[in-house]
């Protein structure tokens, strides 16, 4: 059985760091693609970054030289780093995964980043 779980968000003032972390059950992580998404209220959920199972990642224009995305094969954990906030990053994040590389099937429970200005 498949289990996502995030932790890390909260709330932070503009310009400020938050490192999200997901961690991963019930399949092959480290040859998995995985990802970030993030839903604002009232908004579209919006993919925000990528890994593929190469390592090879990929972000949001709204997001490129802010947050990185990154793999933690040894405890089967993704990350966010997310530095410079800015309010606009506000929004529920989702852990997404992609145990065969062929579209995103499995989604955390999400968790709340808050940027205040």
């Amino acid at each position: 059985q498949v289990q996502l779980v995030e932790s890390g968000g909260g709330s932070v003032h503009a310009g400020g760091s938050l490192r999200l972390s997901c961690t991963a059950s019930g399949f092959r992580f480290i040859s998995a693609c995985m990802g970030w998404v993030r839903q604002a209220p009232g908004k579209e959920r919006e993919g925000v970054a990528l890994i593929n199972r190469g390592g090879t990642t990929s972000y949001a224009d709204s997001v490129k030289g802010r947050f990185a995305i990154s793999k933690g094969s040894a405890n089967n954990t993704l990350y966010l780093q997310m530095n410079s906030l800015k309010p606009e990053d506000t929004a529920m994040y989702y852990c997404a995964a992609d145990p065969n590389c062929i579209g995103a099937r499995y989604w955390g429970q999400g968790t709340q980043v808050t940027v205040s200005s």
